[in-house]
Formats: C-alpha cells, sequence, structure tokens
C-alpha cells in the first residue's frame, strides 16, 4: 500500500481502481472544462500570511454549519451515482462523515436509497433534492426524507437543464455500466471493483427505482431522468419546496449576487456558492471568485458556504478566511472512497483536517472561526475586471 500523504494520492488509487466511465464522471467538467479547471487554480492565486511568535497550542478546527456541531468546517457534498464509485459508496462515505464528525449529503440521483443510509448510520444527514417534473415524486421523496429524519433539505438550483459533460457521453455512462466490448474490456481490469459490486445492496438508482410509476429497473430510468429535471423552477417553487419541507433549507448553486439576495428573501437558512464543480455552466467563474461579491451583497443575514475546488485544507482556510461559513468537498472524498472505500473517505478527512489544522497554526490562529481576510494576500484583480 503506497503511502497517502495528499488528496492527489487519494485521486491516483481511485483512477486505478474504479472503471474509467466513473472515473470520468467524477474527474470532468462540461464543454471545455474551463471552469471545472479554475475551480481549483484560482486557489493558488490566493497567498497565506505567515505569522510567527504566537502560542499555537489549543487549537481547534471546531465549528458549526446551519446551527450543527461540526468538527471542521466541510460537509460531504451530494455525488451522484457515489455507489458506482464503490460498492454501497453512500452507506460507506455517510458513516465516515458521521464517525468524523461532518455532515454528509445525500444526493437525490445515488445509488443507495434514503432509507439504506438511515439504516446505516445514527445520526441525521442531509438530502440534497433535484427539482422534477413528476410533483408526486417529489412529495413523497420529501416525505421519505422526513421520515429518514435527515436533518436539512439541499436543494440544488443550477441542474434545470443537463450541461453537456462529452466523456459521460462518449463513455455511455449509465448505472450499472451497460456491457459493450469497451466497458467489459475496462472492466476486466478492475476485478477488486467488480467483486465489490457483486455483493453490493444496489447498482440502480435507489431513491427512484421502485418509487416511480413505471420504473421498476434501470432500463426505463434513463428516457425518464432525461426528461424530468424541471425548467420551470424558479423562486416561487422554491418557496414553496421550503414551506412543504418544513425544516432547514440550504439553496445550492449561487454563483450571482442578485440570486442570493432572492435566496434570503426566500427564507433559506443557506446558500452553497457553487457551479456544480465546473459541471453545468463552463465558461462560468469559479467559486472561490465570486465568493466575495455574494458575500457583500447579502453579509450575515445567512450562513454563506463554498462548494466547487477544495482539494487541500489549505482551501477549505483560504474559503473561511475569506468570509464563508462552511465548504464542501465532492471529489476529493470520491477519490477516497474509490481508492479505498470507507477507509478513504475517512483518509480524505484526515488530510484536509491535517492541512487546516496546520496551516492555521502557520498563519497564527488557534480556532477556525478567528479566520479572517487578516491571513489573506489576495490578488488586488482577484474578482475580476469586467465591463458593465
Amino acid at each position: 500500500m503506497p503511502v497517502i500523504t495528499n488528496i492527489k494520492d487519494l485521486q491516483r488509487l481511485h483512477e486505478r481502481r474504479v472503471p474509467r466511465m466513473f472515473y470520468d464522471y467524477a474527474e470532468s467538467g462540461s464543454w471545455t472544462e474551463q471552469t471545472f479547471r479554475e475551480n481549483t487554480t484560482d486557489f493558488d492565486k490566493i497567498r497565506l500570511r505567515q505569522r510567527v511568535a504566537v502560542d499555537m497550542t489549543g487549537r481547534s478546527t471546531a465549528t458549526q454549519m446551519i446551527g450543527q456541531d461540526v468538527a471542521m468546517p466541510v460537509a460531504l457534498a451530494p455525488v451522484g451515482l457515489t455507489g458506482m464509485q464503490h460498492a454501497d459508496g453512500e452507506i460507506k462515505a455517510a458513516r465516515a462523515a458521521e464517525a468524523f464528525g461532518v455532515p454528509y449529503t445525500l444526493s437525490t440521483m445515488s445509488i443507495n436509497s434514503i432509507e439504506d443510509v438511515a439504516a446505516a448510520t445514527t445520526k441525521p444527514f442531509w438530502f440534497q433534492l433535484y427539482t422534477m417534473r413528476d410533483s408526486d415524486y417529489i412529495s413523497r421523496l420529501i416525505q421519505r426524507a422526513k421520515d429518514a429524519n435527515v436533518s436539512a433539505l439541499v436543494i440544488t438550483l443550477d441542474l434545470q437543464i443537463l450541461g453537456q459533460r462529452h466523456k459521460d457521453l462518449k463513455n455511455g455512462l449509465s448505472a450499472p455500466p451497460k456491457l459493450t466490448l469497451k466497458t467489459m474490456a475496462n472492466l476486466a481490469t478492475k476485478w477488486s471493483w467488480g467483486i465489490g459490486m457483486l455483493g453490493a445492496k444496489r447498482r440502480g438508482f435507489g431513491n427512484i427505482v421502485g418509487h416511480v410509476k413505471g420504473i421498476s429497473d434501470t432500463s426505463s430510468l434513463g428516457s425518464w431522468t432525461a426528461e424530468q429535471f424541471d425548467p420551470s423552477l424558479d423562486w416561487d417553487k422554491i418557496a414553496k419546496l421550503k414551506e412543504q419541507w418544513g425544516g432547514k433549507v440550504i439553496l445550492k448553486g449561487i454563483l450571482d449576487a442578485e440570486d442570493a439576495k432572492m435566496a434570503l428573501k426566500v427564507g433559506a437558512d443557506a446558500i452553497i456558492v457553487s457551479n456544480h464543480g465546473g459541471r453545468q455552466l463552463d465558461g462560468a467563474l469559479s467559486s472561490i471568485r465570486v465568493l466575495p461579491s455574494i458575500l457583500e451583497a447579502v453579509g450575515d443575514q445567512i450562513d454563506v458556504h463554498l462548494d466547487s475546488g477544495i482539494r487541500s485544507g489549505q482551501d477549505v482556510l483560504k474559503a473561511m478566511a475569506m468570509g464563508a461559513k462552511g465548504t464542501y468537498i465532492g471529489r476529493a472524498y470520491i477519490y477516497g472512497l474509490g481508492a479505498m472505500g470507507e477507509a478513504g473517505v475517512t483518509s480524505a478527512l484526515n488530510i484536509i483536517h491535517r492541512e487546516l489544522d496546520t496551516t492555521m497554526a502557520l498563519c497564527g490562529e488557534t480556532n477556525v472561526e478567528d479566520l479572517g481576510r487578516h491571513n489573506l494576500l489576495v490578488p488586488k484583480d482577484f474578482e475580476g475586471r469586467w465591463q458593465e
């Protein structure tokens, strides 16, 4: 077993051990992948201020996200098809998050169902909702989340229409994978993944199959999902979903100050500054680049979290120092899951926590809640100078 020191090490193992179509699904963006790349490279433009001769004992990364105690300001983001990266992937990721003390967010497009994850964990998790045309299904899905004691609903706003991801189209992405000659040749080299999947609880979309009229297996699922994302989603519908849920609501996919103000207006508990990991609108700005303008628009009136581009504890620190109240990792924990299952997710969390703690100390801070712009050196034109 190689020595794992950073998230990149886990990514290399992930690529080696998981079928190509599922690795590509995780490690890709839409169109030219410009936004996907800049989500990470823009973090590199922000530098850190080293401080010395500060008592660094008694450090704490503990804080809160939407009023919930967390061991560090990092939640596991919703990722579709997680159960195709490793057998029972959602269950294993949720268990690792619970043990570490950070929130886990289950995707609507998960392999393991809401009920599967609830049965395998002891603490409430969060559930991410895609709005779909089938309002009866959405109502029942929300009720299932309530019955499972889900503690927050994360409504994704930026997938009314699916962005084109070239790799997924070329690979013929499906769950379970279609057995073409190309796919079978690749699967033959991933025997440990295959053995695990033979014993998996599910290999199709657990929140959908058996819960939608006419969808009893994966063969009829593709056409249904392609037609179901709701292009008519607007703020009135979001307000109604919030009312229907009745609990804490986080709105994911905010990338513009005006939309942040609307999220505040409908009474969201938090917003996630996110461009869907660069998988929707290619050419949009990175999440870390737009964060300052969104914070300027809504201030402390609502919790502002950041998703897209986090690959290290230093990235977490930079986002928090810029003013975010929490961050999300998607690919970073998926690399770990694909590499080593539940132990890999724990490894990813440990890596990020260690990097956050060490960097915080070297910046002269002992509490993550004390981080601020005074810890950073931000380029004067970081947000960009754009013609009106």
